[in-house]
């Protein structure tokens, strides 16, 4: 006995059903039945299938059985047997690799994909835009601006007129371009009109899907048309121009809608604008409240950072430890005889002398090195850089400054503060 998938003799028993022997290969996992017929019988039936499809033993076993036994013994046990067979076989079959990659599978899943959209159009529904070309111009956003109106997506437009006449110009062209179908009349008044009429009225036989229509025409004769198409259960809108300003006019409900084709705009309602205006004004005024806040929130931080430098000013006691050190007489004695500076000690205390006077008219002052320099200009008539030079102490002012052991430079900014250091 093989097999009847992979005719391998390599299987293993696996229970019992409908009172039979129930094998599974264990070369391809296949479940099947103990023949009831002899191997040269199998033989005979598979070499003269005369090339036919190949019958597995599994199921020409349960031919057999049923086309051997009486019309009144085909139970319904046998009968459930034999369709679950037959089912077991179709799920293999379609559930296999070579049937998911085949050609067939494919073309199979499109077909359903289509009747799945054509399901979903039915549905959803659609709108449609009938254009007079003749007597009124649509541009691209004007166009969008009407497929906005619609509930249902603008699916077909179409465009009517004479395209031989060279008034129309290049028209069809623009028109073509962006997706309409052009339909041809013949030269006549009003020939556009009748071929939008006769068309209109049985375009739910040509689109069963169409929910709403746009008829485009200033003509008054076409609300003959969108009485019928309203009469059909759809919803129609007649769109006409006057000049720079298209009248949109739901027919169903009465409302107009007005939209700007100079500045590409719908055209709101008196309420409307009041309610921007509205909206405008409570912008503005959160704006202004948001900017004051943060103003507040910036006062309050210059407030409190001016409160801070207080203090630390107040708690310098730099000026009453350096007092007793500076010699009044020697300070008086260099203000009358300013050219004599000489050596560095007496330049020291006619420095300290400046910052100590300086001090008590504003305590709150910090004095930079550029403001002591100048002070120290008025006292002697000379620069700082010159006095530096001239005692050898240095190149220039802020450096002597900063390798001085009784001062110490802070920066402050772009400038220098300069602070006395206490002495014992």
């Amino acid at each position: 006995m093989k097999c009847p998938r992979c005719e391998s003799t390599s299987y293993r028993k696996n229970g019992r059903r409908n009172d039979k022997q129930n094998y599974l290969c264990k070369n391809c996992g296949k479940q099947f039945l103990e023949p009831a017929f002899s191997r040269s019988l199998e033989t005979d039936l598979l070499a003269n299938s005369n090339g036919h499809t190949k019958v597995y033993t599994a199921e020409t076993t349960e031919l057999s059985l049923l086309k051997n036994l009486p019309e009144e013994k085909i139970t319904e046990k046998s009968l459930s047997s034999f369709s679950l067979t037959l089912a077991e076989q179709l799920l293999q079959t379609i559930l296999s690799p070579d049937w998911l990659e085949s050609v067939a599978f494919s073309q199979f899943i499109q077909k359903i994909q289509q009747i799945a959209q054509i399901k979903h159009q039915l549905e959803t529904g659609i709108s449609l835009l009938l254009l007079d070309a003749e007597n009124l111009k649509l541009d691209v956003n004007s166009e969008l601006f009407l497929a906005s109106v619609c509930n249902y997506p603008l699916q077909f437009k179409m465009a009517f007129a004479n395209w031989r006449n060279p008034s129309i110009g290049k028209q069809d062209i623009e028109l073509y371009n962006r997706g309409y179908q052009l339909v041809h009349v013949p030269e006549g008044k009003d020939s556009a009109d009748a071929k939008m009429i006769a068309f209109g009225a049985c375009i739910v036989r040509s689109y069963p899907t169409v929910k709403e229509i746009l008829v485009c025409s200033n003509d008054g004769i076409l609300i003959h048309l969108c009485n019928e198409l309203q009469n059909q259960g759809l919803i129609v809108y007649w769109v006409r121009r006057q000049g720079q300003t298209l009248y949109i006019e739901n027919r169903n409900t009465g409302k107009v809608t007005h939209y700007s084709l100079a500045m590409a705009t719908e055209v709101p309602s008196l309420e409307k604008v009041v309610e921007q205006i509205q909206d405008l004004i409570k912008n503005e005024q959160e704006s202004i409240n948001t900017r004051l806040h943060s103003l507040t929130t910036i006062a309050s931080l210059f407030q409190e950072r001016s409160n801070i430098n207080n203090k630390s000013n107040h708690k310098q006691p730099e000026i009453e430890e350096i007092t007793p050190i500076i010699d009044n007489s020697s300070v008086q004695s260099i203000q009358e005889d300013s050219a004599k500076i000489p050596n560095e000690k007496t330049l020291d205390k006619l420095l300290l002398k400046i910052i100590q006077d300086i001090q008590i008219k504003s305590p709150q002052t910090k004095l930079s090195v550029s403001k002591l320099g100048s002070e120290l200009r008025k006292i002697t008539g000379e620069s700082p850089n010159a006095i530096i030079k001239k005692l050898k102490l240095g190149s220039n002012f802020t450096k002597y400054l900063e390798s001085s052991p009784t001062f110490t430079l802070k920066a402050s900014g772009k400038e220098y503060e300069v602070m006395p250091l206490l002495f014992e």
